[in-house]
């Protein structure tokens, strides 16, 4: 995933994240790191902020939604907890 500044703040303008957390990972130099970062946060987050990440994302990285949505996003979330 490419979590770039313009990224970061159009998920925080959709309210996927707060603006504390948007500064935070701005702020994270390492693109690997930002991102699993990100995700971290996401997933702490409700299903309507999943949903809504969803959205910014098919908007920006579309190729990215199919890994995110699969079994509505079970798979990734048995992984994160796991």
């Amino acid at each position: 995933m490419d979590s770039n500044h313009a990224f970061v703040t159009e998920l925080a303008t959709a309210g996927c994240i707060t603006w504390p957390q948007r500064e935070y990972l701005i702020n994270i130099p390492q693109p690997r790191d930002r991102n699993d970062k990100l995700l971290e946060f996401i997933t702490r987050r409700s299903v309507a902020d999943y949903e809504n990440f969803i959205k910014v994302l098919s908007k920006e990285q579309a190729h990215l939604v199919p890994l995110m949505v699969t079994d509505g996003g079970e798979t990734f979330l048995k992984l994160k907890l796991n």
